[in-house]
């Protein structure tokens, strides 16, 4: 019997609850505050020799001792089976994906397959909070304007912000700008939503709200809302802990099956491994080689 490929994550906050009981859980790779290097390498050893192939996802705002031991322990281990995917979701995002790659792992996909349909995937995940402040929001996420950082004062304020798959800001109940979406009940330029079949997940943080499952949820129309545990990442991420987070994404595992198989599949020209884009998650080897460097010499006469 065929044992899936291990979908790793770094938190155990970022396991969402499995859709049906044929989905299998992630792997927790447990960070060196945890877990000494010893203990880390028979823990991945363990999970190698169990499942073949781990796919870990890699958010850059985990901390840089954590990303540097999973380097560490696949340079130990001397193993090109253990794929680090650089994934730049917010934290219920990156939830949301590892729950999609840990459905596909149980279909007829190779680990290389597997892999790089997390770039694909994450295309289609909308990513997103509501915020009592947008102070501290990074600007290279979502831009903030003046007027909003001002606006972030008022004790009541309240913001919708989507940082993926496009940045957009308004404030609720006001005329705050946008980059697109529908007119909300109460004034706000909502998000635009996902033209696609969708199941929303949110988290509530320490803002009391219901605006993401009285009115967001049905202006995108979704087919189900489910509520889940805060990342202890998020407040970091989103600059406050007064917040709301949400994540729309497919859940239908027939739909990703069917999205990724239509997807020509290539050999990565390094490790040989099936993979579906432009790079392979393994190895991360471009699909084609890049060009020969421009010569500079001149022949001599």
């Amino acid at each position: 019997m065929r044992v899936p490929t291990a979908i790793a994550v770094t938190s155990a906050d970022l396991v969402l609850p499995a859709p049906d009981r044929h989905t299998p859980g992630a792997a927790l790779l447990h960070p060196p505050e945890q877990l000494d290097l010893e203990s880390a390498l028979a823990e991945t050893g363990a999970l190698l020799e169990r499942h073949g192939h781990l796919v870990a996802l890699v958010p850059p705002w985990l901390p840089r001792s954590t990303v540097q031991r999973l380097h560490t322990v696949r340079a130990i281990l001397e193993t090109d089976r253990i794929a680090l995917l650089g994934i730049d979701l917010p934290p219920l995002g990156t939830a949301l994906l590892a729950r999609q790659l840990r459905q596909l792992s149980v279909c007829d996909f190779s680990p290389g397959i597997i892999a790089s349909a997390a770039r694909l995937l994450s295309h289609y995940i909308y990513a997103g909070a509501l915020l009592g402040s947008v102070a501290k929001l990074d600007r290279v996420r979502v831009p903030v304007g003046l007027g909003a950082h001002a606006r972030s004062w008022s004790p009541s304020a309240q913001f919708a912000v989507m940082a993926h798959p496009k940045p957009h800001l308004a404030k609720l109940g006001g005329g705050g700008g946008s980059q697109g979406g529908a007119h909300g009940p109460r004034g706000a330029l909502l998000p635009a939503g996902p033209e696609f079949a969708t199941h929303l997940t949110f988290a509530r943080g320490q803002l009391a709200s219901d605006w993401v499952t009285a009115e967001l949820a049905p202006a995108w129309q979704v087919q189900g809302v489910l509520e889940n545990p805060l990342p202890a990442a998020s407040p970091g991420w989103w600059g406050t802990p007064k917040l709301v987070e949400f994540a729309a994404g497919i859940p239908d595992l027939s739909v990703l099956y069917q999205l990724v198989a239509s997807v020509r599949r290539e050999e990565c020209r390094w490790c040989g491994l099936e993979l579906i884009g432009d790079r392979c998650g393994f190895c991360a080897a471009p699909l084609t080689a890049p060009p020969p460097p421009a010569s500079t010499a001149r022949s001599r006469p």
